[in-house]
């Protein structure tokens, strides 16, 4: 009996399919082969039938803005917007990760953290739920941790804007640490705030270090960007290069050793640097990096689609490539451990019963007499119940062995980071109606192979016709997705045939 996806979770991805229609009516077919993907996890055991792969990713762009307190993130998103959204101030102004996001009411509203929560469109729909695996009691103060705001401005159209709190002074350390590593494995693109005022290794405490050192170890780390902002307070010395150098000696103590450095200030907020020549020097650079930056939030649109897909592909690799093997693994595991334990528990206690029933007198050369023959009638109906006892035993022993191994290794399997839930799927091939030779794990044959490879299939060509859309290697004039080519236009549009 397969799992099937639950009436919340169809209605779930419909509404998605819905809001992508009119964004990127590409990705809906992603959609797709992300719920092709979930019949298999359904079968294997994976998915539990209120969950979807499709669920498990961000599928609006999200730039996310971490930081220190003081470091001017809140300014940066002021003016990257042109609206004041965020309060700004040198002393902590606000200690929530603030969702940014387009609306077009002129007048921008703050939501509660229920809003977010409760909303499948957003990627921290039931997030109170991950806050209380991980701090329990605090999953129904979702409203402490997160708030909402709309945002009139142009620039947010088809993408989601994150503030972070600061790092420094954070009394809500485990369950931050946890929303933050989820909203950094769902960004599209993070920006990593510094400040320059403070260009000792020392500014940098154990939160912010977690998160530059959890940074070197993804594989995507190419989406974070590190910018040393209010570098305008350097200028007085005239030493903003060795201000930069400090700090990148302070990130490579906790591992970073490449990538790109960024140096910004705030031009309606910085210092007055009286040299004209100093004061050029700085805002050129200013200018270069900032429009960098600029230019990959405006990047994250395409980006977000092949990485998607990329997503698509890695996780049809992780149940064939990693997720299959491991549970393979682990039911020969258990196999080996029931074995080995019903050996030791049942020899010795059927060897005992042989020998107390030689001790009892109950045996008359190779024939079985207990004192309770004569009620049965005859040798053949009491060895058939004695028979009987002794299979009731071992099999009794023997499905309690199945089961409390089986459990055992689950629980080490629950510590396994792979898409779904490995121990739930391993269960699933240990029931108790499963024999313990079978090597293969539960759901999986014929049908997830070819799901499989068909998902990685449609993967590729989702990819060539994003590449399509983007890129043109010929030189020839692009083709859109329907086929048809672009009208001419100029010159050449006059010497082109008429269309009858």
């Amino acid at each position: 009996m397969f799992d099937r996806p639950s009436k919340d979770i169809k209605a779930r991805i419909d509404s998605l399919r819905h809001h992508l229609m009119e964004e990127n009516p590409l990705l809906v077919e992603v959609v797709g082969s992300f719920q092709e993907l979930d019949r298999v996890a359904y079968r294997i055991g994976l998915l539990a039938p209120d969950e979807s792969l499709a669920t498990n990713i961000a599928w609006w762009p999200l730039v996310t803005v971490f930081g220190m307190f003081s470091a001017g993130k809140s300014s940066f998103i002021n003016e990257y917007l042109d609206r004041q959204i965020q309060l700004t101030g040198n002393q902590a102004v606000d200690d929530k990760f603030t969702v940014i996001c387009y609306s077009e009411d002129q007048e921008v509203r703050t939501l509660p953290g229920l809003a977010l929560d409760a909303d499948p469109r957003f990627p921290f729909y039931q997030i109170s739920e991950e806050i209380e695996k991980v701090d329990a009691g605090e999953g129904g103060k979702v409203d402490a941790y997160l708030q909402l705001k709309t945002c009139p401005s142009e620039k947010l159209k088809g993408k989601i804007l994150i503030d972070s709190p600061g790092f420094d002074a954070d009394s809500q350390r485990t369950a931050t640490l946890r929303i933050t590593d989820y909203i950094i494995g769902l960004s599209d693109l993070v920006l990593v705030f510094f400040d320059a005022r403070h260009p000792e290794p020392g500014a940098m405490h154990d939160t912010l270090k977690h998160l530059v050192a959890g940074t070197v170890r993804r594989h995507d780390a190419n989406k974070v960007l590190f910018v040393l902002n209010q570098i305008d307070t350097t200028a007085r010395e005239d030493n903003a290069e060795d201000v930069v150098a400090a700090w990148q000696r302070a990130l490579s103590q906790v591992g970073l050793v490449s990538g790109r450095f960024y140096t910004i200030y705030n031009e309606q907020a910085a210092i007055p640097i009286e040299d004209e020549t100093l004061r050029e020097r700085y805002k050129a650079k200013r200018d270069v990096d900032i429009r960098e930056i600029y230019e990959r939030i405006a990047q994250v649109g395409i980006e977000r689609s092949y990485r998607i897909i990329g997503s698509l592909e890695n996780m049809a690799n992780q149940i064939e490539l990693r997720i299959i093997p491991r549970l393979r693994e682990a039911l020969a595991q258990w196999r080996r451990s029931v074995l080995v334990i019903d050996a030791v528990i049942l020899v010795p206690a059927l060897g005992g019963l042989l020998v107390w029933t030689f001790m009892e007198g109950y045996w008359q050369g190779m024939s079985f007499s207990p004192p309770w023959q004569d009620a049965l009638g005859s040798t053949a109906v009491t060895m058939a119940v004695l028979g009987g006892v002794i299979l009731a035993i071992v099999l009794g022993v023997h499905f309690w062995v199945r089961r409390t191994t089986a459990r055992f290794i689950a629980r080490r399997l629950t510590r396994e980071k792979v898409v779904g839930h490995l121990d739930r799927a391993f269960l699933k091939s240990t029931r108790w109606w499963r024999s313990i030779l079978l090597r293969t794990p539960a759901g999986w044959g014929g049908f997830g192979k070819r799901t499989v490879a068909n998902v990685r299939r449609a993967a590729d060509l989702f990819v060539q016709r994003l590449n399509d859309r983007y890129t043109n290697p010929s030189g020839g004039r692009a083709v859109e997705e329907t086929g048809t080519e672009p009208e001419p236009e100029g010159e050449a549009a006059a010497s082109a045939p008429e269309r009858g």
